[in-house]
């Protein structure tokens, strides 16, 4: 009855795992024993709430390319939906054997950050319509993998399949300045089809404005009235000029050219910074089109996977638990979190055949074959969705 019902881990019912995984996506094991204590429906220990994420993951991960592609193919493509957008960050977040040496031997570029510490890398793909409102968002988030492979993989799948449904769609990537961000863009372009509007490349105008401050308090000094008045002026140049860009980096050169020694560096760092992200920086012209020019979704969702629930005090994860948790938090964010579970229910769910029993009583000899369903009739039916939460 256990492997028909489906029960997971040895102690969970579908509907009392359903439940337990998504709490256990928001809090912590201990936090979720006391929030079962207090609802009374069912009183799960805290280490079975903890094994339960890591139960249910090796079976999404081993149906993961399908079962996405069974997600995206519930849904639609809102008809208002005029861009879709692409993004993608990194979080540093503790990794249990994160040490050095660890990072060391590690193939690739390596990610700057603390000691024990690995990047997580998050991703979106969301929808506007054509007045910059947001339709629709696709979160994914991967625990650290060199060039955050897996996660390439998923919003390529993703926004292939948005565009098969919308070819007329304009691509639009929004990101910081970070190298690896863009390179993981830049590949993934490569592999769309033949776009009906070219692709725009646009840098998130707020972190330019952290770049602009960062060159007025060099110029003008930090704090300073005049600092500060200098780079609101720039700022505004930069958003509503139609040569922002050029006109900010005309200021920053001729500050540069005048100061000396610390101060010159600083503030070629940051005229290096604006060269080479110029032609990322027409906002101007992005706002007069209707397209985002901040990248908020994607920060708010290195938050909300990440940071919330990977980063609390005294935490430190493995691969296999942490990634647990980001699945569980990618699908609910990206309100997948049902037609989901209905895939890994089903995963557990086993049909299971009654052998023939011989024994001294022909009373209690069972049919061979004999079926679920007729095993039903002969026994009386039995509801299994009506089974307790916990076995």
């Amino acid at each position: 009855m256990e492997l028909r019902a489906g029960i997971i881990n040895g102690h969970f019912t579908p509907r009392a795992a359903r439940q337990a995984g998504f709490v256990m996506a928001q809090l912590t094991s201990g936090e979720s024993e006391a929030l079962f204590d207090e609802l009374e429906n069912m009183r799960p220990s805290r280490s079975s709430l903890d094994r339960l994420p890591k139960a249910l993951s090796p079976h999404w991960e081993s149906h993961r390319t399908e079962w996405e592609a069974a997600l995206r193919e519930q849904e639609t493509v809102p008809a208002a939906a005029a861009v879709v957008a692409i993004s993608v960050d990194g979080v540093m977040a503790p990794i249990k054997g994160g040490d050095k040496s660890d990072k060391q031997n590690q193939p690739g570029k390596h990610a700057s950050g603390p000691t024990g510490y690995k990047e997580v890398g998050c991703g979106t793909v969301v929808l506007y319509d054509d007045q910059t409102e947001r339709l629709q968002t696709v979160r994914y988030a991967r625990m650290p993998e060199n060039k955050k492979a897996t996660l390439q993989q998923q919003l390529e799948t993703e926004v292939a399949s948005i565009l098969s449904l919308r070819p007329d769609l304009l691509r639009i990537h929004l990101a910081d300045g970070a190298k690896d961000n863009w390179r993981l863009l830049n590949e993934l372009e490569a592999r769309m089809p033949e776009p009906a509007q070219p692709p725009i490349e646009i840098l998130d105008f707020y972190h330019a404005c952290d770049h602009l401050k960062n060159a007025c308090d060099a110029a003008w000094g930090e704090s300073t009235a005049e600092g500060k008045a200098q780079f609101e002026r720039l700022k505004t140049l930069l958003k509503e000029a139609e040569d922002g860009a050029e006109r900010v980096i005309g200021s920053l050169r001729y500050q540069r050219d005048r100061a000396r020694a610390n101060k010159r560096k600083r503030l070629q760092a940051e005229l290096t910074y604006f060269r080479n992200q110029r032609h990322r920086m027409r906002y101007a012209e992005y706002i007069r089109q209707g397209l985002p020019i901040a990248s908020g979704v994607m920060e708010a969702s290195c938050k909300t996977l990440v940071t919330q629930r990977l980063k609390r005090s005294g935490m430190a994860w493995a691969m296999p638990g942490g990634q647990a948790i980001l699945t569980l938090r990618s699908l609910i964010q990206s309100n997948r979190w049902r037609p989901a579970w209905k895939l890994l229910r089903a995963d557990f769910c086993k049909e299971v055949k009654v052998r023939k029993i011989k024994c001294s009583s022909p009373a209690i000899t069972l049919r061979q074959p004999i079926s679920l369903a007729r095993l039903d009739q002969e026994l009386g039916h039995v509801d299994y969705a009506a089974l307790p939460l916990v076995s």
